[in-house]
């Protein structure tokens, strides 16, 4: 029987038709199953193009409506590119709020034969950044691109977003942790644009400045 877990908010209607594990965790439509367990830290190949092809929700599977709401980390806001397909928002908010990755900023992901780096980096579209960067961030918009990644594999490219929402230890982030966050990822990111073309590091500027808008409010300092 699987273990009796208290969750910081209740399970999506849409997310309680889940098969739960045996710590008693919802698994995600997109996860994938090896020897018949679910394998949270690998996707399901054929769940990617159905999600694509189809509009359903990455996390519940079930269609999606107008919105697409992208758990991504703070550089894809800065480049404004997704490797995993769009959920339900609040989807989206529950798997941020409570997913043990998504939630604790000093969770590692577990590596061995089956599931590491390494493959992850082989297995993924573009450039893969393994590493947890301390928040994550809900981006809701209408649309998105498929682009083929030269590799042939595909990466998605966000639309335009019509708000967002920054969580970090199952609440609503800071300015300050989200700064934190994108600072220590953009060295990664510059990395790699030098490797690319002379004026990558120059548009890679302008879309860390396209970020700034869509960070958190500074928290009003209090009245003396």
């Amino acid at each position: 029987m699987p273990e009796s877990r208290v969750f910081k908010s209740p399970l999506p209607r849409r997310m309680q038709k889940l098969p739960v594990d045996e710590r008693g965790y919802p698994v995600p439509w997109f996860v994938a199953y090896v020897d018949g367990k679910p394998e949270f830290r690998a996707m399901d190949a054929e769940k990617f193009r159905r999600a694509l092809r189809d509009k359903l929700c990455w996390v519940c599977g079930e269609t999606r409506g107008v919105y697409a709401v992208f758990v991504v980390g703070p550089m894809c806001g800065v480049n404004r590119v997704s490797s995993e397909p769009p959920s339900h928002l609040d989807c989206a908010r529950w798997s941020a709020e409570n997913c043990p990755f998504l939630s604790d900023p000093h969770m590692v992901r577990r590596e061995d034969e089956t599931v590491n780096n390494a493959k992850l980096v082989e297995a993924a579209a573009g450039h893969a950044i393994c590493r947890n960067p301390g928040v994550a961030l809900l981006w809701v918009t209408r649309s998105f691109e498929i682009l083929p990644d030269g590799a042939g594999k595909f990466l998605l490219m966000m639309g335009e977003p019509e708000s967002v929402e920054w969580w970090r230890e199952g609440r609503a982030a800071t300015r300050a942790e989200v700064e934190a966050a994108v600072e220590s990822g953009l060295p990664i990111l510059e990395a790699m644009a030098q490797k690319d073309r002379p004026d990558a590091l120059a548009a890679l500027a302008k879309s860390r400045a396209r970020l700034e808008p869509w960070l958190p409010r500074e928290a009003p300092t209090a009245a003396r």
